[in-house]
């Protein structure tokens, strides 16, 4: 019976590997090409490797005065998101799911509802809002939007973590003499915890990467512009240079990978639970 099993699963994991080399190619692309001199980059010929790797790309992407302040601003943005995220959607998901209370079926079906509509089609309303806010020009022009499109899943999907825990434990926790606040932050927050590493990888990830609400909102004030406009520094009318873009993406991506290693074993136990709840 193994033998019968063997081929097909032969055939699975070299489709996997097939699948995993797709998807990580143009990673590879990317990174081989800030790596590339520039005769290179510009060949009619690209090659999928380099005899003559240069650091050229790089020296150029740290020379902008503008980077490295873009970069803080992005490292600002995309952590306030994340904290802020993690601690209203833990909240939210805590009590839509322990207490009873009118309209919170509707309240779900909005959050729902919230994730389906497009970012694109509410660009424009959130400008005028920002406007009216007076935040335009500010990080908190970026905060705010990201904050609610991040909390509507962070909430569906934390809810699951807090529904699993049994309610004969916070009532045990109280005849012990605990409080509601300390069951909340001593007991149930430990036990969510990886649900909300899996929630923070997506805020953090959308946040990060984001270049319409960066290149909306911030109009003005470069110096409160996020890391994807400085790939806009190297979009030239004469020439683009291609070698400070994949240089600069690359740099771009190095925090996302850092991030997934710190957190990719809350994060493996995180999407477990979401997909047992």
């Amino acid at each position: 019976m193994r033998l019968l099993h063997r081929p097909w699963r032969l055939a699975a994991e070299t489709f996997a590997l097939l699948a995993a080399a797709v998807v990580a190619f143009p990673l590879y692309w990317m990174v081989l090409s800030a790596f590339k001199p520039a005769g290179e980059i510009q060949s009619d010929s690209p090659r999928p490797w380099t005899l003559a790797p240069s650091l050229d790309s790089f020296r150029r992407v740290f020379q902008q005065e503008e980077f490295g302040r873009y970069f803080l601003n992005s490292l600002f943005v995309a952590g306030s998101v994340v904290v802020l995220s993690a601690l209203i959607a833990f909240l939210a998901a805590t009590a839509v799911t322990r207490f009873k209370f009118r309209f919170r079926t509707t309240l779900l079906i909005m959050f729902l509802v919230a994730q389906m509509v497009p970012v694109e089609a509410l660009t424009i309303p959130l400008f005028f809002q920002m406007r009216d806010f007076g935040l335009l020009n500010t990080l908190g022009a970026l905060i705010l939007p990201h904050l609610a499109f991040s909390l509507p899943f962070a909430i569906w999907m934390l809810r699951g973590f807090v529904k699993a825990v049994p309610e004969a434990l916070e009532e045990a926790a109280l005849i012990d003499g605990a409080s509601r606040t300390r069951f909340l932050w001593q007991i149930l927050f430990p036990l969510v915890f990886p649900g909300l590493v899996a929630t923070s990888v997506f805020s953090f990830i959308s946040t990060w990467n984001d270049f319409l609400f960066a290149k909306s909102f911030i109009i003005s004030d470069t110096s409160q512009s996020t890391l994807p406009m400085a790939l806009l520094l190297f979009f030239k009318p004469e020439e683009n240079d291609w070698g400070g873009i994949m240089a600069a993406s690359t740099v771009m991506t190095v925090p996302v990978l850092v991030f997934f290693v710190l957190v990719q074993r809350r994060l493996v136990s995180g999407l477990g639970g979401a997909v047992k709840d």
